[in-house]
């Protein structure tokens, strides 16, 4: 059951990092971004989730083995970025610049954490698939 809190915020994380890509998609960018839109007051609650269950497991595999999964460390790292600015009382998010067209550019940070997030959509999706 923990296992699949954990795929859960790696795909709901995952989502709320990566929406700045997802939004300059024709078709499937309006949508998520109404989804994500709705689940965003709680990002704070999905990085807690994240943050727990990737810590549990972390010291669970430390402990008793057999090594340290992908899954948990992206669970970490996601529950860390999600809650960066509770943290630090600073946004961990920066806007791009603007091309002349008007739409924003991912750029720097900004695109480092929108890839990060389609990275944890994928060990997310994974990680329903995998037996524990």
């Amino acid at each position: 059951m923990i296992a699949l809190l954990l795929d859960i915020a790696n795909i709901l994380g995952g989502l709320l990092l990566a929406v700045p890509l997802f939004r300059g998609l024709p078709n499937v960018g309006n949508p998520i971004g109404r989804f994500t839109d709705k689940i965003a007051p709680w990002a704070w609650l999905v990085g807690l989730l994240a943050l727990i269950t990737g810590g549990y497991y972390l010291i669970v595999h430390l402990f008793s083995g057999p090594h340290v999964f992908h899954f948990e460390v992206v669970g970490i790292a996601v529950g860390v970025i999600l809650l960066w600015d509770r943290l630090t009382g600073r946004q961990a998010l920066t806007a791009g610049g603007e091309n002349p067209s008007g739409q924003g550019v991912l750029s720097g940070r900004a695109l480092l954490l929108a890839i990060f997030g389609v990275i944890a959509i994928i060990v997310g999706l994974q990680g329903l698939f995998t037996p524990n």
